[in-house]
């Protein structure tokens, strides 16, 4: 039978670093050998004889981990030499007969291959570290990133205020006010960069925590200001360096989703959307038309956020407890008061109107779209537009209409072969695709039903 040693801790105390140190032996993995030598036999089963920088490559651990465990396969039997070069890592292995049966059988026990996890302890370590450390906003910042955007002074500042702190946000206002847009420029909002696992490994599980969609690489300045203290350490490479993460749900949200996904194919769990968000950014937006209820679903995350811990489940029902240390922002076209009771209500921490623009605002708006989507701009037919269409029907200046309207204007002109102009005929022609009628009946009053 192969050893199996305790697993030890993987920390390495350098608070200035944002990548932990690249472990030099099995012990300083974490991960007990048994673990690391089933990675090694199921990929060589599979890939057939294989270089050792490949299997780095592969498995994501140094050659010195790799070298110490082949060793003991060797000497275990499970592997051999196939074939050596000059140099000290150019070497081939291959595994035994007696191998290539024990590695069926980790095989058909699970068929996960991929980026050796790091423990549970040290992702934990390292998700409080950088909750820590995490840069806090100022007004210049946000000042200079909403300066196009047209919100109020007031809104603003609750912005600031909230991202500052930390707090929960709910943004509310009519659809199409630019909710969902707003949630997820905040993100841009999120200073500095972050470490994300490849994977985790609780008990005998693997947990997939990096996703190539979510956590997206560092920006060429993030990367100019890191690599002073990046050059003199060598990193762990079952890390990857990350921007803040931004993860966003919608109304196809329901409860299972929250929970661990098995992948009986891949042999892994495939993290939660909570999870992979940590030190981020987690955006529910359309609260309240989820297939679980609001009150539940701002529950479940408000009590994470304040115990800054969520409880995962392995099927067979073994719970286990990560980080959850996120920053939440809830979108809605629902009156707040209609969708949260008032003690639902107190766990937000800002409650920010999102709704029209005002005149000037929205002529601005307008402008600009006309000038990115290559319309020629016609003043008086822009009063129109304001003056006529929108007052004579009640409808309100929502920051969605000027890209909408402007788009079926370059819609029509393009399939006629004409310029396309912003007049008062292409605006009727236009007005009328979107609303079904050239003077659509006033909007419901917000919260209540249409």
């Amino acid at each position: 039978m192969l050893a199996v040693e305790t697993p030890t801790s993987a920390l390495h105390a350098d608070p200035a670093a944002v990548l932990p140190v690249q472990p030099k032996s099995v012990r300083d993995t974490g991960l007990t050998q048994q673990m690391i030598v089933e990675l090694i036999a199921k990929s060589i089963l599979v890939g057939g004889k294989i270089h050792l920088p490949v299997l780095t490559t592969r498995l994501h651990l140094s050659i010195n981990v790799l070298r110490e465990a082949l060793e003991f396969m060797v000497a275990e039997h499970v592997a051999e030499v196939a074939w050596r070069g000059e140099s000290d890592i150019d070497v081939q292995y291959q595994l035994t007969s007696a191998g290539r049966l024990r590695a069926s059988a980790w095989m058909d026990r699970c068929p996960y291959i991929g980026p050796a996890p790091v423990t549970l302890e040290a992702y934990r370590a390292v998700v409080e570290r950088q909750a820590v450390q995490a840069p806090q906003l100022c007004a210049d910042e946000l000042a200079a990133e909403f300066a196009d955007d047209f919100l109020s002074p007031a809104v603003q500042r609750m912005l600031g205020a909230a991202m500052y702190a930390g707090r929960t946000v709910l943004l509310h206002g009519p659809s199409g006010g630019g909710k969902s847009v707003l949630a997820r420029r905040l993100g841009s909002l999120l200073q500095g960069v972050i470490a994300v696992p490849h994977a985790l490994v609780v008990g005998q599980e693997i947990v997939q925590v990096y996703d190539a969609l979510l956590h997206r690489a560092p920006s060429p300045q993030h990367l100019r200001q890191l690599r002073p203290t990046q050059e003199r350490r060598s990193s762990d490479p079952r890390w990857v360096l990350c921007q803040r993460p931004v993860v966003a749900l919608d109304a196809d949200l329901s409860a299972d989703m929250l929970e661990l996904q098995p992948d009986s194919h891949n042999g892994c769990y495939r993290s939660p959307p909570q999870l992979k968000a940590n030190n981020g950014l987690l955006i529910v937006d359309d609260l309240g038309r989820q297939r679980m209820a609001a009150a539940d679903l701002l529950n479940r995350f408000s009590q994470a956020r304040e115990l800054e811990r969520s409880q995962l489940a392995l099927v067979g029902g073994f719970h286990f407890s990560v980080p959850c240390r996120m920053q939440l922002v809830f979108a809605t076209s629902l009156a707040p008061e209609a969708l949260l009771d008032a003690s639902a209500l107190r766990r937000i921490g800002y409650k920010i109107p999102v709704g029209a623009l005002d005149t000037a605002n929205y002529r601005t708006l307008f402008r600009q779209q006309c000038v990115s989507a290559g319309v020629t701009f016609d003043e008086a037919a822009l009063r129109y537009l304001v003056d006529e269409l929108h007052a004579g029907s009640g409808l309100p200046l929502l920051a969605c209409y000027p890209r909408e309207i402007v788009g079926r204007i370059n819609d029509f002109a393009g399939f006629l072969g004409e310029p396309a102009r912003l007049s008062v005929e292409t605006l009727d022609q236009a007005w009328t695709s979107i609303f079904a009628a050239g003077a659509p009946a006033p909007a419901p009053v917000y919260g209540q039903a249409a």
